[in-house]
């Protein structure tokens, strides 16, 4: 059990981290990126600075993903990697993978404490107390915990909801985020208002099933949208992702009729093969998905419309991924985001016959993403020569600006002075590396 500590010592443990280091790693999603940010800003508001690149870390702190195996991988390598740079320092791990597998993480070199997110600053406190955590906890009742952060970017992330209910076959998230939840209109209105305050211009709003807003206080996702629309100083919304089942009429109308929610939607489809969507226990088929893309497209044409697809899940033999194939040519889209299946412990998908060997999901994975690089291509090329709002942000480069058109184009200007800055850009041709498009901010745009 873990010992506790009356108000003098937990002075005394506060205290004693001013001053100290840490670094932060993020594995995953947006959401997970909002959480790290978030308890960056509580780490930094005990005293604790963050570190610099050649600085040693006193703390190191590690947000998980669990969504593959990869990922699985890649957070186990990352904190292998943290525990050689910084080998004196106290490593914490938290996330979906510590959810989940809190002991195979507790076990690796340098790892002291593996936590929820709920109180992580309290737990890193009571570490620095003489030691006093004698195990490591997850907790399994997961609170909503608020996420509204920016770390290094120029958009805000704020976490509208966590957890989901729909236990999709081949999906381990309910389990190492819990049931759905969320904060109430009120209470993310004011964490808006404070990014508004400190200079935010653009907020993405994420969630793990961003739509299912309003389980836990019965309101209404589109009620949220509504008056998050109201808030001044925001300039620019987007919706990070929501199930097509979620992204009723009465939103998609919304958004496009609103002051700030952008012309931008990503919406999960997984599978472009009914029998495949019924095997994943998906709530919905690919009629009910294109009429889904087609009310966006009637209420808002200039969209960019990106969606999730996943490869080689268990069952798909060739026949049922050329289904899926020629319905996701067919769909007007802009972009697809590939993933390949991985088997995941504890889900139901494993008991479903047909694996797909590991050759036929790279192959396949290669195909949808060419079929996204061609559909990407043509939706840029679509607005060359039109001006378009674009929020610019720092680059490495120096002399370049890189942002985003209020439809989702990556531009690419030269210019100085306009972080953080929506003006007018003329969309030009693609760029060397051709991930985006040239740029040139317009001369009416005065600072």
């Amino acid at each position: 059990m873990r010992q506790t500590m009356n108000y003098f010592s937990y002075l005394c443990s506060v205290n004693a981290l001013k001053g100290k280091k840490a670094v932060y790693l993020t594995l995953g999603c947006k959401l997970n990126f909002a959480e790290t940010s978030t308890i960056q800003q509580q780490m930094e508001a005990a005293g604790v600075e963050t570190a610099r690149n050649g600085e040693v870390a006193d703390i190191c702190i590690v947000n998980t993903c669990s969504v593959t195996e990869v990922a699985d991988s890649k957070s186990r390598q990352a904190i292998s990697k943290l525990h050689r740079k910084h080998p004196e320092a106290h490593i914490v791990v938290t996330g979906c993978y510590a959810q989940l597998h809190p002991e195979k993480l507790a076990a690796l070199e340098g790892v002291d404490i593996v936590v929820g997110k709920e109180g992580l600053l309290n737990n890193v406190i009571s570490l620095f107390h003489n030691n006093v955590i004698t195990e490591t906890e997850t907790p399994k009742a997961q609170p909503f915990v608020p996420a509204c952060a920016r770390g290094e970017r120029t958009r805000f992330f704020l976490k509208v909801q966590d957890g989901c209910d729909y236990f999709c076959t081949y999906c381990t998230i309910p389990f190492a985020r819990g049931r759905s939840r969320n904060g109430s209109i009120a209470s993310l209105v004011e964490q808006a208002e404070g990014a508004a305050r400190q200079g935010g211009k653009e907020i993405v709003l994420t969630g793990v099933n961003t739509g299912d807003f309003g389980k836990t206080t019965g309101e209404r996702f589109i009620d949220l949208l509504q008056a998050l629309d109201r808030v001044e100083g925001i300039q620019r919304y987007r919706i990070s992702s929501i199930e097509p089942n979620l992204l009723t009429e009465d939103i998609i109308r919304f958004c496009s009729q609103s002051r700030a929610f952008m012309p931008h939607f990503h919406i999960p489809l997984q599978s472009g093969s009914d029998e495949v969507l019924r095997l994943m226990h998906r709530r919905y088929d690919t009629k009910f998905f294109a009429q889904k893309i087609d009310e966006v497209r009637k209420y808002i044409p200039d969209a960019f419309i990106g969606v999730d697809v996943i490869v080689g899940m268990r069952g798909e033999t060739d026949e049922l991924f050329a289904q899926a194939y020629d319905f996701m040519q067919a769909l007007p889209v802009s972009q697809y985001h590939v993933f390949s299946y991985s088997e995941r412990p504890g889900t139901k998908a494993l008991q479903i016959p047909g694996k797909v060997s590991p050759k036929q999901k790279h192959e396949r994975s290669q195909q949808i993403l060419s079929l996204s690089e061609e559909k990407l291509h043509t939706y840029y090329n679509i607005y060359k020569g039109q001006t378009r709002p674009v929020l610019l942000e720092h680059s490495k480069s120096t002399g370049i600006l890189h942002g985003f058109t209020d439809n989702y184009i990556r531009v690419e200007v030269q210019a100085k002075g306009l972080d953080n800055t929506i003006v007018p850009v003329a969309l030009g041709e693609w760029n060397e590396k051709g991930d985006a498009l040239t740029g040139t901010v317009s001369l009416n745009y005065e600072l």
